[in-house]
């Protein structure tokens, strides 16, 4: 998968996710784990983008880090509503899985950054 492809899902996981919350019913319970759904979930996008701008290897590790942690704690929100009968499974059912393969998918990319680097490391000092 591209950056590109990356980009356009993260950014169309946002938006679903505003959709979702703009449907959930009125009440204090679905107004309030609106509200953190709708901050994790359309920053995962961003949080990618900077990823992609990353100054550094170490750059990169902490900022993809953070979008994983974001689409994560998404799918927690997700679960929440879920579980607290604010909304029925098959509501969120396509929205949790693109929220655990986008965990998945960050989670893969922040370990591949971190063997790179502790190759390169290991190289460096076995070169000296």
């Amino acid at each position: 998968m591209t950056s590109e492809e990356l980009k356009r899902r993260t950014k169309q996981f946002a938006l679903s996710m505003i959709t979702l919350v703009e449907g959930l019913p009125k009440g204090k319970t679905a107004d309030i784990i609106g509200r953190q759904l709708l901050r994790s979930a359309t920053s995962v996008g961003a949080h990618y983008r900077a990823a992609c701008r990353a100054r550094s290897q170490a750059d990169f590790i902490s900022k993809i880090g953070v979008a994983e942690e974001e689409v994560d704690e998404s799918a927690y929100w997700l679960g929440l509503l879920c579980e607290g009968q604010v909304i029925k499974h098959d509501r969120i059912a396509s929205l949790l899985k693109e929220a655990n393969e986008l965990t998945a998918i960050f989670s893969a990319s922040e370990k591949t950054a971190r063997e790179r680097r502790s190759w390169r490391q290991h190289q460096a000092v076995c070169s000296v």
